[in-house]
């Protein structure tokens, strides 16, 4: 028979009506709301004050602020931790969860969180997510679908460059070069990701064409088959 103890913990009112815990709830409302003020206070430093919304203009700022370039692939980061909607624009909603997110409420403390947040984005079950979000942000146009071609290789050489530099050269030398395609979209996009994860490079010697892959990337490794002899 199991044992009961004599000895309860505050449940119900009682928890409720403690003096401890309500302090405690009191203090860390106070906090929280301090934190959010100061997050308030923050974008409204960069901010436009026709528009409400931080713009290029106001980004270009907070990059000089946080001493990287505006093309750093961290800034990128910043927006998929804010999830931001429309590239080059943060809204005050966007900028509160993603810095309340990082515990970040100065410059300071935001440039304090960019390496640890690079480090969260890289994480193989956030990185995934960060790729896919990264193209989509590109698409600026009402139902736009893709990207042209230099649009495309220059994202691609900012989120998978630093991993995969050799493939991801050898990709958009062969993209720029060829005359198939203008355009690439979403599945083609994460068929580069899936290709520079899982295929042997430079051999190619695990890449098979009767797999589902993009005919595009058929048609990479048939050219660099060719060159290869």
């Amino acid at each position: 028979m199991p044992r009961t103890s004599s000895k309860k913990g505050l449940t119900g009112s009682a928890a409720s009506t403690n003096p401890a815990v309500d302090l405690f709830r009191s203090a860390s409302s106070k906090a929280a709301s301090k934190e959010l003020e100061r997050i308030d206070q923050l974008f409204y430093i960069y901010a436009n004050a026709s528009s409400g919304m931080i713009d290029p203009e106001g980004i270009e700022f907070l990059c000089s602020d946080l001493e990287v370039e505006h093309t750093d692939v961290r800034i990128l980061m910043l927006a998929w931790k804010m999830q931001s909607e429309k590239q080059g624009y943060f809204s005050l909603n966007e900028w509160r969860k993603g810095l309340k997110a990082l515990r970040a409420d100065t410059v300071q403390k935001l440039k304090k969180a960019l390496p640890e947040l690079e480090k969260e984005v890289r994480r193989p079950s956030n990185f995934v997510d960060f790729y896919s979000y990264a193209f989509q942000y590109c698409l600026t146009e009402e139902k736009q679908k893709s990207l042209d071609i230099e649009s495309l290789c220059l994202l691609l050489g900012l989120v998978l460059g630093s991993q995969f530099r050799p493939q991801v050269d050898s990709l958009i030398q062969y993209l720029r070069t060829q005359t198939d395609y203008k355009v690439i979209n979403m599945d083609q996009w994460m068929g580069f990701y899936r290709f520079v994860n899982e295929i042997s490079f430079p051999d190619l010697s695990n890449y098979d064409s009767t797999l589902a892959w993009p005919l595009i990337l058929d048609n990479f490794v048939e050219s660099m088959r060719a060159k290869q002899g």
